[in-house]
């Protein structure tokens, strides 16, 4: 019974590191990017995957202590995927007392008749679902959406970006929608998914596998996440250095003429200092 003893009291430990490590970042997430005021109602984004579980835990958690008042609305999208196990989230969440809605949705016949075979369906299924859930935050009043992309999400993105699309862009910790009527939000923003990964199975989440897209194969983004955990794994720390260099943006030594006036660069001239870069978006 002793070893059995042990490694319970290990599993607590490794639990109760693992939680302070996700809130501390996530606090600091939130303080940095001013993500969550008194007063807000916070729609929560679940996928059934283990960063939005995660994510919904430690913001039930911050909710308990933290100084200001926010309310907790957890949203699923049900898209209608074959075999999608329906009764998982409602049930969880039920038994957290979360207040939640279950939203469905059968994008899944839509992008399947739309994709043409051996094509990855995860533009056209992200925008059906950014659209749908941007609408019922609108629905409900929610002043924030929050997602649950990570760390490692956010440095993906950026050579998502960078290879296949031209452009110098990750995905911010906080973002006003297009159209002016959502803030969206992600908390996780400062954690590792080798952090996330160990917390939700040290807390058993009841895990939904994503069947439609996790099921393609030669995706572009597991190209790039393959060749980052090769990075990270020959030269530890490297990740983290990428994910800083984007808060750290220096806009006079890259090259885009509407961010800086390099046209007006004369010798001698009083040129002021770049703007920062806040103030350009």
């Amino acid at each position: 019974m002793q070893p059995k003893i042990k490694a319970k009291t290990k599993d607590s430990l490794t639990l109760n590191r693992s939680r302070k490590n996700l809130r501390r970042d996530v606090g600091r997430a939130i303080a940095d990017y001013n993500m969550i005021e008194d007063g807000d109602l916070i729609m929560v984004c679940l996928s059934g995957g283990k960063d939005s579980y995660a994510m919904l835990d430690i913001l039930l958690s911050l909710q308990r202590h933290a100084p200001i008042s926010f309310k907790i609305h957890a949203v699923n999208l049900d898209q209608k995927q074959p075999d999608f196990p329906e009764h998982v989230l409602p049930e969880y969440l039920t038994n957290l007392g979360v207040e939640y809605k279950i939203i469905e949705q059968d994008t899944y016949s839509i992008v399947t008749d739309k994709i043409e075979e051996g094509k990855t369906f995860c533009g056209l299924c992200s925008r059906l679902r950014r659209g749908i859930l941007y609408n019922y935050a609108d629905s409900i009043g929610a002043s924030k959406i929050a997602l649950g992309h990570h760390r490692d999400d956010i440095v993906e993105t950026l050579f998502l970006n960078m290879f296949y699309g031209g452009k110098l862009k990750a995905m911010p910790p906080k973002l006003l929608s297009d159209d002016k009527r959502n803030v969206v939000i992600r908390p996780m923003a400062y954690c590792k998914e080798k952090e996330i990964s160990r917390y939700a199975q040290l807390c058993d989440f009841p895990i939904i596998p994503c069947n439609l897209c996790g099921s393609q194969d030669n995706l572009q983004r597991q190209v790039i996440k393959e060749m980052l955990q090769g990075w990270d794994k020959l030269h530890p720390g490297r990740v983290e250095t990428i994910f800083r260099s984007i808060s750290n943006v220096s806009l006079s030594q890259l090259a885009d003429t509407s961010l800086f006036p390099f046209s007006e660069l004369r010798v001698g001239s009083k040129q002021k200092a770049p703007l920062d870069l806040l103030e350009l978006v």
